[in-house]
């Protein structure tokens, strides 16, 4: 009853002349964000300061960042970064915690970074081999739906600007904006406040997130928290479409930090458990048919990246060979997604995560 209430009291951006049954797109895509090819940029940054600044409100920092432009040669920007995040912003977590780039304003930016104020920016934390998993998860969600945040791969010099400590490289990767992400898509972002469950939502997309979120191995999200999870809606008379994000604690990454809570009865990211709820035959169908269309090009996330080692190439594969016997054996299918989503609809267990 709460969620019913809750979408009818949505009220949403309003709407220019001519987009009245969708919402409009309001810029192009940033090509930013199109391109699948690492990034190599220098960040000069005070380091000892950032690192050390990690309480629960975080400040701006100085810093530079530079490339070499294919057509201008080399480029600086002078930005403006902050820790951000939650648990990996915990020093007992992460050595180096995920940042937020602010870039200079500019009403037609000269960098290649697009019509961006601020970017969010997924460091190596402990080891770039989490940084480059995780970077894989989200192109394997972008294999199967355009409603799914983009990232660019970045090779990364960090030197310290006040030359303390010493310079060191590192993978890390750039997330687009929630707002980008939904012009993208003609769509606009549910607000947070708004509490609105599983069963208000396009019943095919949250199936086929919540399959994605069991192939991955991950139980670390909640739709009516909003818990991981962004909410759009492409007409105001549709229900919204969940798209998911942080991976870390999914058994594709399998962060050493991440431990399942004790109530879901795993003991382990690399069990999977699913987290949806029961859903009509046609559905688990149509979603069923769209993991298996696409399961060449979900392999291939792997196989074709070039910055994977043979043995992570083999780690990821196994574990998506885990999932796909499950998705066609019928009596597993059953077990393991059927009876587990009908048991969710009757006693969910909710787990807010580390918000």
């Amino acid at each position: 009853m709460l969620a019913s209430l809750s979408l009818l009291l949505y009220q949403p951006p309003a709407i220019p002349a001519g987009c009245r049954e969708r919402a409009c797109a309001y810029s192009p895509d940033n090509p930013f964000f199109a391109r699948d090819d690492v990034v190599e940029l220098t960040l000069d940054l005070p380091l000892d300061a950032v690192l050390d600044d990690r309480g629960a409100t975080t400040g701006l920092h100085p810093a530079v960042l530079s490339y070499r432009d294919a057509t201008a040669g080399p480029k600086t920007l002078a930005v403006q970064v902050k820790v951000r995040g939650n648990r990996r912003k915990d020093p007992a977590v992460c050595g180096f915690p995920p940042l937020l780039v602010k870039f200079p304003p500019e009403a037609t930016p000269s960098h290649i970074f697009g019509p961006v104020g601020e970017l969010k920016l997924i460091t190596h934390c402990l080891s770039d081999t989490y940084t480059l998993r995780e970077y894989l998860v989200y192109k394997l969600y972008n294999a199967l739906t355009d409603m799914s945040f983009r990232t660019r791969l970045c090779l990364i010099t960090y030197r310290d600007s006040r030359g303390r400590r010493s310079t060191m490289v590192h993978y890390a990767f750039f997330l687009e904006n929630a707002d980008a992400l939904a012009r993208r898509n003609q769509a606009t972002e549910v607000p947070k406040r708004l509490f609105i469950g599983m069963e208000n939502m396009n019943q095919t997309a949250m199936a086929t997130m919540a399959v994605f979120q069991y192939m991955i191995g991950n139980t670390d999200w909640s739709v009516p928290y909003r818990h991981n999870i962004r909410l759009l809606t492409q007409n105001v008379q549709h229900p919204p479409v969940p798209v998911p994000y942080d991976f870390d604690y999914s058994g594709l990454v399998m962060a050493p930090y991440a431990v399942p809570p004790e109530q879901l009865g795993i003991t382990s990211v690399r069990q999977r458990l699913f987290r949806g709820y029961d859903f009509p035959p046609q559905t688990y169908a149509l979603v069923r048919d769209l993991f298996n269309s696409r399961r060449a090009a979900m392999y291939n996330v792997y196989l074709a990246c070039p910055y994977l080692s043979l043995e992570e190439k083999e780690f990821a594969t196994r574990y998506l060979d885990g999932f796909y016997k499950t998705l066609n054996d019928p009596k597993d299918f059953e077990r393991h997604i059927v009876r587990a989503g009908l048991l969710n609809q009757r006693k969910y267990t909710n787990v807010r995560g580390f918000d």
